[in-house]
C-alpha cells in the first residue's frame, strides 16, 4: 500500500506502512443488527481494537493488497479534506462529516448534489444499491479528439450515530457493478472515529496522515462538492 498526498499519488512524497499489518475482521465488530449499516461501515464504538487498521484519525482503514492511500490537502488551511483509495484501476473518494444525533444527512446531500451537477449541465439518477439510494451523476467533459462527452460519478452514503459518511466512486467502479465490488468491500470495513467534542452538522471529521507514512503536501485542493476525477469520459452520440 501507497501514502500520497494531493491529486496524485507521488512515490517520491510517500513512505511506506508496516506490511505486517492484517486486516481487523469485521465479523468481530459488534454492529447495531439493524438497516444497512448492519454490514459496515462501522463505528468506533463497534469494533474490538485498532489493530490492523491504518490510522487516519477520523477514518480507520482496512489495508488490502494494490491498495493506494492518497490524503488530499486544502491550500488554504493545510488540512487534510479527504482519502482517496486506488484499486484496480478505480478510485473511491471518502469524507466524513458531523451529524445531528436524531437527523440523517444524505437525502438532503443528495438534493445539493443533483443541484450543483445541475448547475453544471449535467445529470442525476438515483439508483439502489448495496448501501440504499445511491446517485449516478454524470458531467459535460471534453474528449481528447475535441468531441464531446461526460464524466461519470457514483456517490454513496451512509448515516452513522452523529456521523455521515460519504464515498465517490470513479473508474470502471462508477459503472460496473463488478469493478465495484472490491472498493464497496472497503468501504464497508471503513471504521469511523466520531469522537466525543461537539460539532456542528456537516463539519468535516478531522484525517492526518498515519504515523508510518510522511509527506510535503503539494499547493492545490481538490473541490469538495464533487469527485476530483469521473470513472471515465463517455462519447456522446
Amino acid at each position: 500500500m501507497v501514502f500520497g498526498l494531493g491529486r496524485k499519488a507521488k512515490k517520491e512524497q510517500a513512505a511506506e506502512p508496516d506490511e505486517e499489518l492484517t486486516a481487523a475482521d469485521p465479523a468481530e465488530a459488534v454492529a447495531d443488527g439493524t438497516g444497512l449499516r448492519a454490514n459496515g461501515p462501522y463505528d468506533e464504538s463497534e469494533i474490538t481494537s485498532r489493530d490492523g487498521y491504518v490510522d487516519l484519525g477520523a477514518l480507520l482503514i482496512t489495508p488490502s493488497e494494490g491498495l493506494q492511500l492518497r490524503l488530499e490537502v486544502e491550500e488554504a488551511t493545510q488540512r487534510v479534506v479527504a482519502v482517496t483509495m486506488d484499486l484496480n484501476g478505480s478510485s473511491l473518494q471518502l469524507q466524513a462529516f458531523a451529524a445531528p444525533k436524531t437527523e440523517e444527512l444524505w437525502e438532503e446531500i443528495r438534493g445539493q448534489i443533483g443541484q450543483s451537477v445541475g448547475a453544471q449541465g449535467g445529470q442525476v439518477e438515483e439508483i439502489e444499491g448495496g448501501f440504499g439510494t445511491e446517485l449516478v451523476a454524470k458531467l459535460p467533459a471534453g474528449l481528447p479528439d475535441g468531441s464531446q462527452g461526460y464524466r461519470v460519478a457514483r456517490f454513496i452514503g451512509v448515516d452513522g450515530p452523529r456521523w455521515f459518511l460519504r464515498g465517490v466512486l470513479g473508474g470502471p467502479a462508477a459503472l460496473e457493478r463488478q469493478a465495484a465490488e472490491p472498493l464497496e468491500a472497503l468501504f464497508r470495513q471503513v471504521v469511523v472515529v466520531r469522537g466525543d467534542s461537539p460539532m456542528p452538522p456537516r463539519d468535516l471529521l478531522q484525517l492526518r496522515l498515519p504515523k508510518e507514512a510522511t509527506a510535503t503536501p503539494p499547493p492545490a485542493a481538490p473541490r469538495l462538492q464533487e469527485p476530483e476525477r469521473g470513472p471515465e469520459i463517455t462519447q456522446i452520440g
